[in-house]
């Protein structure tokens, strides 16, 4: 009796982020391979017969917002290919969110050094993203 009335009375803390971390990162890779999967099946049905000529590559200079545009409507559709673009976005998304997450853990915490860490990560992941799609 006296144990729940204490757990009532806990705050959100970390152990609770700790716990929606570690879902975070183990859905969202379970998530992103069945997407990625689905995909994979999905564009086999339709090229199982097509043969590709690996000695030419054309290089899209597309911006990231033509692309991600592109594959949300292809994912309506049901498009293999998206689908599979979709799920390699979940996966590059799910340690993000983990390092977002953590800086609101941080915050609730009030550790400043550790706040200030993880606001370099994002600025190095957003430059990273910046420069990757636009050279």
């Amino acid at each position: 009796m006296e144990k729940s009335k204490v757990m009532q009375n806990e705050k959100f803390g970390e152990k609770n982020f700790q716990y929606i971390i570690g879902n975070l990162l183990r859905y969202g890779v379970w998530t992103s391979l069945s997407v990625a999967f689905i995909g994979g099946i999905v564009y086999l049905f339709g090229h199982s017969t097509d043969i590709e000529n690996y000695s030419v590559f054309h290089e899209n200079d597309r911006n990231i917002f033509e692309v991600i545009s592109a594959v949300y409507n292809g994912a309506i559709q049901g498009n293999g290919e998206s689908l599979i673009f979709v799920g390699i976005i979940l996966l590059f998304l799910t340690p993000v969110l983990r390092v977002l997450l953590s800086l609101f853990s941080f915050l609730l915490e009030k550790d400043y050094l550790y706040v200030g860490i993880t606001l370099i990560v994002i600025v190095i992941i957003l430059i990273s993203v910046s420069f990757g799609f636009s050279h």
